[in-house]
């Protein structure tokens, strides 16, 4: 079961989930089209779904989450309570495998590699409720004796202009014929990842048992915004040019952080994938 099926992680994650052979309950707002016989969809309000009226998924997938790109949002902190009872009623059901998307911002200001062991210290109402479901995640699969996988995931991108990432943004400027795009210095470095890879290391991780506790979806690289945005814009034969200096660096954002990829080559070995 993947919750947020139709959000943009959602997307991706369910599709990969669909070519690998899995049967998916899609449950979200929007209808996922597809036509793969192993795709059963439920429409409405994720927190009111009720693992009474059907099978009991062997792995629930929770994305949603509202406002995920907007950290300063109160309904960050409104939503905690509905994430939590919803976990906590699934495995009241009988799901014994949860996997949650969290975030690197549930660590804070932190410089240098993030693992598994970094303490969180977060300061916006996004980061703060990551991190407390979290908490609350792991304490509920101890109780129930459930596989808990946190997926703290980093930068992604993609160059087809959804969702409100940075690179999304950038994608709509070229496409109304912009000459220049509001820019901070640049100088941040930060683990990126493709949004197919992304996709593709969520699906393989959620489908396999051995490895479980927090797992970064990342690249294990560090990269200046800047550098990768120029990359960005070569690749994709984008006539947009950056402006530097336009936005100050966020206070929250770190000069430079990555993730530990260890764990996630280590699934990618047991699932036969190959890693850069």
């Amino acid at each position: 079961m993947v919750t947020g099926a139709d959000g943009y992680i959602g997307q991706g994650v369910v599709d990969q989930l669909l070519q690998r052979g899995h049967d998916v309950i899609a449950a979200s707002f929007g209808v996922v089209v597809s036509p793969h016989s192993g795709l059963v969809n439920y429409t409405g309000d994720v927190f009111e779904y009720c693992f009474d009226d059907a099978p009991v998924p062997d792995v629930l997938l929770h994305l949603a989450w509202r406002d995920g790109f907007k950290h300063n949002e109160v309904s960050h902190l409104e939503d905690l309570s509905k994430h939590y009872v919803f976990i906590r009623r699934a495995l009241e059901a009988g799901v014994r495998h949860v996997a949650v998307m969290g975030s690197m911002h549930e660590v804070g200001y932190h410089e240098g590699v993030i693992d598994s062991r970094t303490p969180c210290n977060p300061t916006t109402p996004y980061g703060v409720a990551k991190n407390a479901l979290r908490q609350l995640t792991f304490e509920l699969c101890r109780k129930y004796d459930a596989k808990i996988q946190w997926l703290r995931g980093f930068y992604l991108v993609s160059s087809d202009g959804r969702g409100e990432s940075i690179f999304s943004k950038i994608v709509r400027a070229e496409r109304e014929n912009k000459q220049e795009f509001p820019f901070t210095s640049g100088r941040c470095k930060y683990d990126f990842l493709p949004y197919d890879k992304f996709c593709e290391y969520t699906a393989l991780t959620v489908t396999q048992d051995t490895v479980d506790g927090i797992i970064n979806i990342c690249s294990g690289m560090p990269v200046s915004l800047g550098d990768y945005i120029e990359k960005f814009l070569i690749e994709n034969n984008f006539n947009i040019r950056l402006a530097y200096g336009k936005y100050p660096d966020r206070p929250y954002d770190s000069p430079c952080l990555w993730g530990d990829d260890t764990k996630l080559k280590t699934i990618l070995d047991l699932c036969g994938e190959g890693h850069e």
